[in-house]
């Protein structure tokens, strides 16, 4: 990794952050609109739900929000790619003495600043809600860490369809489902409460052991198998969509 490339990555990161600091929608989108749904299921439907963890509901489901944070956020990656791409802003780029990769790799360190500052805001409310944690120092960092490798592996996620899409509509879309698979998993409800088809893929799918090992770093309790799974499903997903998204890179730009 050359001088060259750091310094013209670092450039076009001020870029495409200044793009994200003056656009409103996008905060809504990655910051208000997990606090709503944080709201409305601590406040509507919390006090009917039993968890038997023995903590407050906040407590229970604030992992599954932080992971909805996350994918909220990188819907706005691949529009801005998708933006990009239709404004001849690669080309432009390519056509100057600056490294080949900085314009994607810029696109993909905004996502990260901007999913982390969402997610603090995020925390933030939920203290404000009521959630404690147990939580020492290493236990906050296997957390930031975990949410750092699942917000890279669905940015690079997002760069396949913020390359490729035809339409704006379709660049973003795939952030639907990704956004709904915690309602599927273990996020707001114990899993032993859903019927066998759904409990099975709810227990199987990468989303809840994120959630489980998330949950019990923050209770300060032990974390067993649950975050070499998170861990693993992470790296794999993040090296999957790396290589894929990075063919699409050089099919676009050759």
């Amino acid at each position: 990794m050359s001088k060259h490339f750091l310094g013209d990555t670092t450039v076009l990161l001020g870029r495409s952050l200044r793009h994200v600091s003056r656009s409103p929608d996008t905060i809504i989108t990655t910051a208000v609109m997990p606090i709503a749904m944080m709201l409305m299921f601590v406040y509507v439907f919390g006090g009917a739900i039993d968890t038997r963890s023995g903590s407050s509901y906040v407590n229970y489901m604030l992992p599954g929000i932080l992971l909805i944070t996350v994918a909220s956020g990188i819907a706005y990656t691949a529009y801005r790619l998708f933006m990009d791409m239709k404004g001849g802003i690669f080309e432009r780029f390519q056509s100057m003495p600056t490294a080949r990769s900085s314009v994607l790799w810029a696109h993909v360190l905004t996502s990260l600043v901007a999913n982390l500052i969402s997610l603090v805001v995020v925390v933030l409310v939920a203290l404000l809600m009521g959630f404690r944690t147990g939580a020492g120092l290493l236990a906050w960092l296997s957390v930031i860490g975990i949410l750092v490798l699942f917000t890279l592996a669905l940015t690079w996620i997002a760069v396949i369809p913020g390359l490729s899409a035809k339409t704006m509509e379709g660049a973003s879309a795939f952030s639907y489902p990704l956004i709904f698979l915690p309602f599927l998993s273990s996020a707001f409800v114990p899993t032993d409460t859903m019927p066998t088809v759904v409990r099975v893929f709810a227990e199987n799918q990468p989303v809840t052991s994120i959630v489980n090992a998330i949950r019990d770093l923050f209770a300060g309790q032990p974390v067993g198998d649950d975050i070499w799974i998170a861990l693993a499903w992470c790296a794999g997903i993040l090296v999957v969509a790396y290589v894929l998204a990075m063919n699409t890179y050089r099919r676009k730009i050759s």
